[in-house]
């Protein structure tokens, strides 16, 4: 934690440094001690510290100064930090200002020039006062803040971000200034351009960037965008299970691991609220828990992690190089490509337009709490959806489930499907979907028919998720590695066709199980074509990916 820090101002320089020695002799270890030559001058001080939100125990401050006395700057000062600590330095002849200020400005104490020695005249005096601040003291919150809109689309990708990346932020919703007094003493300090361009992001070293890309946060939070190395034994891309699977096996069996995972470790196994058919964890475990866990694990054994998008893929003789989307490129000699798969868009107007302003793809915990006592409705039948109707109910008044088919049995485990009976306010509304979303700057309706019926209802709605189907992201992939008409990645025996090999393919033996068409690359997880889409399906490739890794390897190296 920050040290809390006491602040002394005066406008004699000698004075200045005498009260700043004493203080430091005595305070240094516990408090962070800042000074000041001015009124004007501390109240900047002040502004930023606010800012920052690093926390204030105690203001010592001459009375005689220039421009902005002693008592008038207290004044100011306890608007930003009303449980600070308030002592004034006075000559004899303030005596009396120094104790109708106690009044005035709710003073807690005042001390007459000279103070030494500090023992019997300073440290008796501030001691019992921080130790009445630090008793009371409510510490603050030191992680990143993010004052944004609610229905902004950038805010949303910003907060889901640092929560998938497992990075602690606080949020601020600018809309409610008028009811939360932090978000309206922030939006005082600021500058009003500041205002303007949000989200903002406020780091606790002071640092503000306004509407930062996602490489730009990823950096300035401390995650790894660049690889340390050239070259690389096994270079990962997707650092969902599958392919956090693999870098753990990989690293702990001697290979130079890199993974590079563009939005976050876990992928969307990470946005589980709960898993509870994953072998070994009998009470369930969060796909982040999951995902922290794999990330520790990973890094234990040495895998390099990037915050990064692959986003095009080259041959040199044994060499594979992949570009970044910053520009850079690395090398491997064997290839892991274990991407997952995106949610499949809804059509359906309105849709595009409100995503990210009230619509949004995945369970998208980080908006849970908005939607708390609200509606929130969930489109999708299978597990994920599921899971993420049991976290929601535990905010929203009522979830609402839309179903295209008539039952659930044949997407969904029944363990999950017995939970959805049991939760009082899930609702399930089964031949459903959703035709039109309306709204402005958010979302505020949506129509949904029903098959049965052949109805269409308009329903208010302010929070819906969206979670059909899957499509994998193998374009940056194109011409290089061979994949079937829906993208998906071909390996091992779906590449034979009538017995005979992938075309160019020049090696006396047939590709690996997980071996793609192009030799040492190969394919993990719900990417590959005719993979199980489950978790342990998942980390199961990655796993055993790695012993074909090793046995390409042999040959090459």
């Amino acid at each position: 934690m920050a040290k809390p820090v006491v602040l002394t101002v005066d406008d004699d320089p000698e004075v200045l440094r005498a009260i700043e020695r004493d203080l430091r002799r005595k305070y240094a270890s516990d408090y962070r001690v800042l000074r000041a030559e001015s009124g004007p001058a501390a109240m900047e001080i002040v502004r930023e510290l606010k800012v920052r939100n690093n926390a204030v125990a105690l203001f010592l401050v001459d009375q005689r100064m220039p421009g902005l006395s002693g008592v008038e700057f207290l004044e100011q000062a306890i608007t930003l930090y009303p449980d600070a600590k308030r002592v004034l330095l006075t000559a004899y002849a303030d005596t009396d200002a120094a104790i109708a200020a106690i009044n005035e400005a709710g003073i807690h104490h005042y001390l007459l020039k000279p103070w030494h020695p500090p023992e019997e005249n300073l440290y008796p005096v501030l001691d019992e006062l921080l130790e009445d601040w630090q008793a009371a003291f409510p510490p603050p919150f030191e992680g990143i803040r993010v004052l944004g809109n609610r229905w902004s689309p950038a805010s949303h990708n910003i907060k889901d971000f640092l929560a998938r990346n497992h990075v602690p932020y606080h949020w601020l919703d600018i809309e409610t200034e008028a009811t939360d007094s932090e978000v309206r003493s922030l939006i005082n300090l600021l500058e009003e351009e500041e205002t303007k361009t949000l989200p903002l992001v406020i780091f606790p070293n002071g640092l503000r960037l306004r509407q930062p890309t996602l490489a730009e946060l990823a950096e300035r939070a401390g995650l790894k965008t660049r690889a340390a190395e050239a070259f690389y034994d096994l270079a990962i891309v997707g650092g969902g299970p599958a392919g956090l699977a693999a870098a753990v096996y990989g690293a702990s069996e001697g290979l130079r691991t890199v993974l590079i995972e563009r939005e976050a470790p876990g992928g969307q196994a990470g946005m589980s609220s709960r898993i509870e058919n994953y072998l070994g964890f009998p009470s369930g475990l969060s796909g982040g828990d999951l995902a922290r866990r794999a990330v520790v694990q990973a890094r234990r054994f040495g895998v390099e992690i990037l915050s990064a998008e692959a986003t095009a893929l080259r041959l040199d003789g044994p060499y594979r190089y992949l570009r970044l989307a910053d520009g850079a490129e690395l090398s491997c000699h064997a290839l892991l490509v274990a991407t997952g798969v995106q949610w499949r868009k809804l059509e359906a107007p309105g849709v595009e337009r409100l995503t990210g302003r009230g619509i949004y793809y995945g369970a998208a915990m980080s908006e849970a709490m908005s939607a708390r006592d609200e509606d929130v409705y969930v489109v999708g039948g299978a597990n994920s959806a599921g899971q993420a109707a049991m976290y929601f109910s535990h905010y929203a008044r009522r979830v609402i489930m839309l179903v295209r088919g008539a039952s659930l049995a044949a997407s969904m485990s029944q363990y999950l499907i017995n939970q959805l009976k049991a939760t009082a306010n899930i609702q399930i509304e089964f031949n459903s979907s959703i035709v039109e979303a309306h709204g402005e700057d958010h979302l505020e309706a949506i129509s949904v028919h029903c098959s049965v019926t052949n109805e269409v209802n308009k329903v208010p709605a302010n929070s819906l998720f969206i979670m059909i189907g899957a499509a994998p992201n193998t374009d940056w992939l194109a011409n290089i590695v061979e994949r079937d008409e829906r993208g998906f990645i071909l390996s091992g025996p779906a590449l034979m066709r009538d017995g005979k090999r992938p075309k160019g393919w020049q090696l006396e033996r047939d590709p690996g199980l997980l071996e793609t068409n192009v030799p040492g690359v190969f394919v993990v997880g719900d990417v590959r074509h005719g993979s199980v889409k489950r978790v342990a399906s998942g980390v199961g490739e990655g796993s055993i990916a790695i012993s074909f890794v090793h046995q390409y390897l042999s040959r090459v190296v």
